[in-house]
């Protein structure tokens, strides 16, 4: 007997301040106006993705001493708006970046649980951390938090949470085993916890919400990223599109579970991507183009080259080869505040290996970067694009994708008017909601809280 082809996830990328957004079409719209964010997760929830994700901007970002181009626009707060979208959507997963470094358990843990109240259980919060001394001045603990050690705070931060969130309890409670909720005369428990990064106690103000717990996502690709995940998350990101690529990082995360008493549907992986549509896949590879070249002009391919380099550029053409000069390792100090700096463990081996790649291919330095940067992209024309995606999830290179449009808000329309419609015909996506909450969504079982449960 055939087995049922495997269900693809769908999640949405609202991207905020970039240079994935083609910036110079006129449709595109402010990234800071409610407007444009209830577009976007309207657009999701009527194609009925899993969720819709926000990162997160602690500090504007510098290139050069001077503000970011991209950051001008401002970057506001993400639980306000995931706030503000629960009023808006009835199904839609609401997924934000919350960084484990600069924050406390005790307030995050309660923005959490209220949200997933608010939202009846569709709250998700992707953990991630921060070791730069730079974002770190906006903080009390500014740069004190060694690289090596902020998994550890990570670990002792996510479980302290948990601790929280389980702490609503009391002698005759009955957690129903579906929904999560409190049955009977609950109360709040006392917590405690001391740890070499906390020491806190008292008693939690929310109940366990609907879900038990936010679902919680970690985008780590470090090995010790990789563990977190594996030990803790429900589902990780993954920069890893290529199939051959994204297969050997599925892999590798779905066999450390065992480790962890956890089985391969306990983590989902989901690559991020972009798509280009159009009526025939020629005119797609060519709008895919056109794109590529709106979102790196020849000012942005010389400030992402400098972000590796760690020195100025600006004196070089950017429609010439690459520099002779070798990149200045250590800490950098041209481009701060941006995660892709950190991305690059050794700046030297990377720049020798872009100049082997732009020599064999005779590239400018905007075409290398244009090559460089691009995520896994689906490209073609509706129907092709919708077999692609089939096809890499069967492959087990991923269990879905969250899709990252090149337009803000309405570059998600295209795709949930044409691709979602045959992914439906196909089998592989829902076309109802069938449950109410993101672990329905994402068949994610509630946590069990340490009380009896019913059922």
């Amino acid at each position: 007997m055939d087995r049922p082809p495997r269900q693809i996830h769908l999640a949405a990328h609202f991207p905020g301040v970039n240079n994935t957004t083609v910036w110079s079409d006129p449709r595109a719209g402010s990234h800071i106006e409610f407007s444009s964010f209830a577009h976007f997760a309207r657009t999701a929830e009527r194609a009925r993705f899993d969720f819709l994700f926000l990162a997160e901007g602690l500090r504007l970002r510098e290139q050069n001493g001077l503000i970011h181009d991209l950051d001008v626009v401002g970057r506001p707060d993400t639980f306000t708006v995931l706030a503000a979208l629960a009023a808006v959507t009835d199904h839609l997963g609401l997924a934000g970046t919350i960084n484990s470094t600069f924050n406390e358990p005790y307030e995050v843990a309660r923005q959490f649980a209220s949200l997933d109240h608010l939202s009846g259980g569709r709250a998700a919060w992707n953990v991630v951390t921060s070791w730069d001394a730079f974002t770190g001045e906006n903080f009390r603990r500014g740069g004190f938090l060694p690289q090596e050690q902020r998994y550890e705070r990570a670990r002792s931060f996510l479980h302290t949470t948990w601790e929280l969130f389980d702490s609503w309890r009391g002698d005759e409670i009955v957690a129903d085993r579906r929904s999560g909720v409190f049955l009977g005369d609950a109360r709040a428990g006392t917590f405690a916890h001391r740890d070499a990064h906390f020491d806190i106690a008292g008693r939690f103000t929310v109940p366990r919400g609907p879900q038990g717990r936010p679902v919680i996502f970690q985008a780590g690709d470090s090995d010790a990223g990789r563990e977190f995940a594996a030990s803790s998350a429900d589902a990780i990101f993954s920069q890893h599109g290529t199939l051959a690529a994204g297969r050997a990082f599925y892999a590798d995360v779905k066999a450390r579970l065992h480790r962890h008493g956890r089985t391969p549907e306990q983590l989902l992986v989901l690559p991020a991507t972009t798509f280009a549509l159009a009526d025939t896949d020629e005119e797609a590879h060519e709008r895919a183009h056109e794109i590529r070249l709106r979102q790196v002009s020849g000012q942005t391919a010389i400030r992402f080259l400098e972000q590796l380099w760690n020195r100025d550029l600006s004196g070089y053409d950017p429609d010439g080869p690459l520099p002779e000069i070798d990149p200045v390792p250590g800490e950098n100090l041209v481009a701060r505040g941006r995660a892709s700096v950190r991305m690059y463990r050794d700046p030297l081996a990377t720049a020798k290996e872009w100049r082997e790649r732009a020599a064999a291919k005779r590239l400018s330095i905007r075409e290398l970067v244009i090559e460089v940067t691009g995520r896994q992209t689906f490209i073609g024309s509706p129907a092709t694009v919708a077999r692609a995606m089939d096809e890499f999830v069967r492959a087990e290179a991923g269990d879905g994708f969250i899709l990252i449009p090149h337009l803000t808000p309405g570059g998600l329309d295209e795709f949930a008017d044409t691709v979602v419609p045959l992914l439906q015909e196909r089998g592989v996506f829902r076309t109802e909601y069938t449950g109410p909450t993101l672990r329905d969504h994402l068949g994610l079982a509630v946590p069990e809280p340490a009380v009896r449960t019913a059922g």
